[in-house]
């Protein structure tokens, strides 16, 4: 079973990481903590490491139950606050 090897998920954590600083907004740092916590269920191998191995809509399950939860945390933190307004200080058509 491909899916619970963890240097997969870990290294999708890496790559989704990178990704996010490429492209920033918090959408992938969000996949990529969720790929973070599943490879790390994957590497500690406990009960919930070895039921997620059985079953891949499971892991795919929890791997988005993860990664929205995280991205909602993300944008509750770093998002734009209460009453704040976006002030544009140039036009795109100005010379």
């Amino acid at each position: 079973m491909i899916w619970s090897a963890y240097w997969i998920w870990i290294a999708a954590a890496l790559v989704l990481g990178i990704l996010e600083m490429l492209a920033p907004g918090f959408i992938l740092l969000g996949f990529a903590i969720g790929a973070g916590v599943i490879g790390t269920i994957f590497y500690v191998d406990g009960g919930l490491g070895g039921y997620l191995a059985g079953s891949l809509p499971m892991t795919l399950v929890v791997f988005a139950a993860v990664s929205l939860v995280s991205w909602i945390v993300m944008r509750r933190i770093f998002g734009k606050r209460q009453g704040q307004v976006k002030v544009w200080d140039t036009d795109i058509n100005d010379p």
